[in-house]
């Protein structure tokens, strides 16, 4: 008689959850529009937002990476040079920012302006 082996099944990545923990910190989402800009170097990032930190950039980036949505690429350079790019998962991921992106432009563009008041 064959013993069954004890296989763990691993667990799907909860959507929701994903996007929840990815979003509750509020440097995320600028970390993510930073790179859909083409600033991919975390140097670069932390001196182009303001109040942005080295030590938080790096949370957020290992973060993303964890979930699979950025990918850290490493040049074999001296001194080495760091990028960070969308894995194809991050791309589809980048459809949820687009749709927050577009939200606001909508409620922006019904949104009656109020004059200065000199």
């Amino acid at each position: 008689m064959k013993k069954k082996k004890n296989l763990e099944k691993v667990a799907a990545p909860n959507a929701r959850a994903m996007v929840e923990d990815v979003i509750k910190c509020r440097w995320t989402l600028t970390v993510i529009d930073l790179i859909y800009r083409g600033i991919n170097r975390p140097g670069a990032m932390v001196r182009a937002v303001e109040g942005l930190t080295t030590k938080v950039l790096n949370e957020r980036l290992n973060k993303l990476q964890r979930y699979g949505v950025l990918e850290r690429v490493v040049f074999p350079e001296k001194p080495p040079r760091v990028e960070y790019q969308f894995t194809e998962f991050g791309a589809k991921f980048l459809k949820i920012i687009d749709a927050i992106n577009e939200l606001q432009n909508d409620i922006e563009a019904s949104t009656p302006s109020v004059p200065d008041r000199a």
